[in-house]
């Protein structure tokens, strides 16, 4: 008698019971709410310089930014004169195309060194060297050789982004199961085959997550790029800059984090694909 009135309600609390998504969620948004409270708090008693605007403000200056994010006055081009959407198509355009410059050049260069291993550690210090270089420290060389801050643009971010894919590409071709390539071996297949049939494929998810760091690299570039070049997003932030409007820099920042989000999910997606087909 005792468990029947205990099972209803062991079933009702249950069914009352958070997912840990959901309690993610609630936790999620009570830092959100606690956080634009201390901001709205600090710029209206004075806790923050004068220029810093309160998140009201922001908020409402959001608002109109991504409400129409594609309006044109046909002015004089000017960051001003556009919507945000039109500078991020084009930081977009710029990231994108130089992103796949950077993959062309990085993954067939990434199967080749990583077949030969004195090759690998031949390029290895050139790779260490460069790396780690900023994107700022390309940009003057970059317009010494292109003379054009378009061309520039794609430089940086391709010379920026290569070096993940690179890296990954090498340690995904070099490491492949022994077992594999002897079995390959045994049944008579040749080099070309072998490369096509089993290193590959063994090395995709390598090779993607190579892409994946990639491309937050080049997302991560464009806005410097821009800021000392001309035009997108970048140099949108540094125009609003020079003008003291706080509230259009921090929307700018927003969106580009959730764009930059967008991108990194999606690579994931293909990144988790790629890896199960892999273990299966």
């Amino acid at each position: 008698m005792t468990n029947n009135v205990l099972q209803p309600t062991t079933t009702r609390a249950r069914s009352l019971a958070l997912t840990t998504n959901q309690k993610s969620f609630l936790l999620f948004l009570l830092i959100l709410i606690i956080f634009l409270g201390f901001w709205e708090l600090g710029a209206r008693i004075g806790w923050f310089l004068p220029i810093m605007p309160s998140a009201s403000q922001t908020i409402k200056d959001f608002w109109f930014w991504i409400s129409n994010p594609f309006f044109d006055y046909d002015f004089d081009y000017d960051p001003n004169d556009q919507g945000i959407g039109w500078l991020l198509l084009t930081s977009l355009r710029r990231v994108l195309t130089g992103f796949l410059i950077g993959s062309a050049i990085a993954v067939p260069l990434g199967i080749l060194l990583g077949l030969s291993r004195v090759a690998a550690r031949a390029v290895d210090p050139f790779i260490q060297v460069l790396r780690p270089v900023s994107p700022l420290a390309w940009l003057p060389l970059g317009l010494a050789l292109m003379k054009d801050s378009e061309k520039t643009d794609l430089f940086v971010i391709a010379i920026t982004s290569i070096w993940p894919t690179l890296s990954n590409t090498i340690f995904g071709v070099s490491n492949v199961d022994p077992a594999y390539l002897n079995i390959a071996r045994t049944l008579g297949a040749s080099r070309w085959r072998t490369i096509r049939k089993v290193i590959l494929p063994a090395a995709v998810p390598s090779i993607v997550a190579g892409l994946r760091i990639s491309l937050g690299i080049a997302w991560l570039v464009i806005v410097a790029a821009e800021i000392l070049l001309s035009g997108g997003i970048g140099y949108f932030i540094w125009n609003e800059w020079n003008n003291l409007k706080i509230t259009s820099i921090i929307t700018a920042i927003l969106i580009i984090g959730l764009v930059g989000l967008v991108m990194d999910r999606l690579f994931g997606l293909l990144q988790t694909k790629v890896s199960f087909g892999q273990r299966s």
